[in-house]
């Protein structure tokens, strides 16, 4: 069974209509929901940046049945483990145990504002692999001490523990990645729908004698509204930043320096990539190669908070309709 999620864009709305969005989207019925972790927007137009684990918090006390997750923390550089792992740890007991902690190795957008300078990506990934170890050895409630090479833990613990622990989904993109983070944590977290990523999760998991099966989790942005001209243009003004890809995304500083890199991308350009107007047949065939894939959870997001309620209200459910059906 695939499950379907909604999506909590920090980016695009602010704290208060984020939580009611939240709340919304379950009575929808979507099974999950995502939210994103930034200290800034994209590009200036979309105009919002809220803590998100406020937001959580909040969502939590009003939501009752969807599972939550971040979409992803990174806890290199801007947080440090130790911290991530104490609110992960609250937001399971939060929640209720319909928490789960998406990790990823972050980009330079919301890390370079602590003044450290942005590490290569082959450093950023042994950072990223001792701090998923510090997390996971605080989630069993016992005193943690490290000493790595990039980070150090002196005497910590988490006091409220939930019993369960936490569920981490850690965000790979290729072999190399798989291969270093498939033993660490749960499930997996891609941006592309790849079956290769996938199958070799779970073979390395397999070969590792890991047994526990793997969620695999995937997101992917969508621009439904009444007009296609005008959701085209609106996924163009908030979304043309996705045109660029992870490589170029994850280094990029600034909105200025993305709103640089993508002033020749056109409206046609970006619906090419994103599902844009009314028809909800065309957003399920551009999900479908997830499932395919071998994708478990897939996080729909809707483009800029203009249409979000009237989406919620309107489209959610015949959409999910649809995608279960093409999904099953």
């Amino acid at each position: 069974m695939t499950n379907f999620g909604y999506t909590l864009m920090t980016e695009q709305s602010g704290p208060r209509e984020l939580v009611g969005y939240a709340a919304e989207a379950e009575r929808r019925g979507f099974d999950f929901e995502v939210s994103s972790d930034h200290y800034s927007p994209w590009l200036t137009s979309q105009g919002h940046a809220p803590y998100a684990w406020s937001v959580l918090g909040a969502v939590s006390q009003v939501t009752e049945r969807v599972e939550l997750m971040t979409y992803v923390t990174c806890p290199i550089q801007r947080y440090h483990p130790t911290v991530v792992a104490q609110k992960a740890a609250t937001m399971q007991l939060l929640s209720g145990g319909r928490f789960t902690l998406g990790l990823g190795s972050g980009e330079n957008l919301n890390e370079h504002v602590t003044g450290e300078g942005w590490p290569p990506v082959d450093q950023r990934q042994e950072m990223f692999a001792e701090a998923v170890e510090i997390i996971s050895e605080l989630h069993t409630g016992e005193l943690v001490t490290y000493d790595g090479q990039y980070f150090r833990v002196d005497s910590a613990r988490i006091w409220d523990a939930p019993e369960q622990g936490v569920p981490l989904a850690l965000a790979v993109s290729g072999e190399k990645s798989v291969s270093r983070f498939a033993g660490l944590g749960h499930h997996l977290v891609a941006v592309e729908p790849d079956a290769d990523l996938v199958q070799s999760w779970n073979s390395t998991r397999q070969q590792a004698g890991i047994s526990a099966p793997s969620r695999f989790v995937g997101q992917i942005p969508i621009c439904w509204g009444p007009d296609e001209a005008e959701a085209t243009e609106l996924a163009h003004d908030q979304f043309r930043w996705f045109a660029g890809g992870w490589a170029v995304n994850a280094d990029l500083p600034t909105p200025a320096g993305f709103a640089g890199a993508t002033q020749f991308v056109r409206p046609e350009d970006v619906a090419q990539q994103i599902p844009c107007g009314p028809d909800l047949d065309a957003v399920v065939e551009a999900v479908r190669p997830y499932w395919e894939a071998g994708f478990t959870d897939i996080a729909l997001v809707q483009v800029g908070d203009r249409h979000q309620q009237e989406f919620l209200e309107q489209a959610a459910e015949p959409l999910l309709e649809k995608l279960r059906a093409a999904a099953s």
